[in-house]
């Protein structure tokens, strides 16, 4: 948890950004009547019934410090897809950056292993060389401020029926684009001096003497 915070309070150093990661899954469901417009006095009324369209995964990349998120939707999650996935963050996002610092949950495909799976060998370690990971501890989700845009992004976007991939690619662009036209950050408070005193709890207890 410190290693986290401590790394919140980095400054900015456009050649060692701190780039936050989530990922989540969203549900593809097609309406099976059509929706009856709202009309005054009447809300817009929806059939509680629908088709299940099968499900995609949405992959959330974002610089609090920045303002800048990128976002993008895949049929699958695999070691692969969060390869390629990190492939474009480094090399096309930031190519310029030395290092990127990159923070996320400790999941099964977010490893350097994946990139071996992804690619040959030499280009598997070019892009490794230009990683250093830190993993939020276990059951604190809460310290990636990746899940403060994912949260957003539901709520501004996808909290509704999105019957097909294509559609469910070109939502999220769009809001990907509006919230950065807008650089909207995250002022992050929370500090490792506030832990060791709000969750003192959590810390082990020295005993001396």
């Amino acid at each position: 948890m410190e290693d986290v915070l401590d790394l919140y309070q980095q400054p900015y150093d456009p050649n060692r950004p701190v780039i936050c990661m989530d990922e989540t899954s969203k549900q593809l469901v097609a309406e099976l009547r059509i929706p009856i417009p709202a009309k005054p006095g009447r809300p817009r009324r929806i059939d509680y019934e629908y088709e299940r369209k099968g499900t995609a995964n949405i992959f959330m990349f974002t610089e609090p410090l920045r303002g800048w998120r990128s976002v993008s939707a895949t049929a699958q999650r695999t070691k692969v897809d969060w390869a390629l996935a990190v492939r474009e963050l480094l090399d096309v996002d930031y190519p310029r950056a030395e290092i990127v610092r990159l923070l996320m949950d400790n999941l099964n495909t977010h490893s350097i292993g994946s990139l071996y799976e992804a690619f040959e060998p030499q280009e598997a370690r070019r892009l490794a060389t230009r990683l250093e990971i830190h993993f939020t501890p276990i059951h604190g989700s809460w310290l990636n401020v990746a899940e403060i845009e994912l949260k957003a992004l539901n709520v501004q976007c996808l909290g509704r029926r999105i019957a097909n991939f294509a559609f469910l690619k070109r939502e999220v662009a769009a809001w990907e684009r509006s919230r950065n036209r807008s650089t909207v950050g995250v002022d992050w408070h929370f500090t490792t001096p506030d832990a060791r005193i709000k969750l003192k709890r959590l810390y082990p207890e020295i005993r001396t003497g």
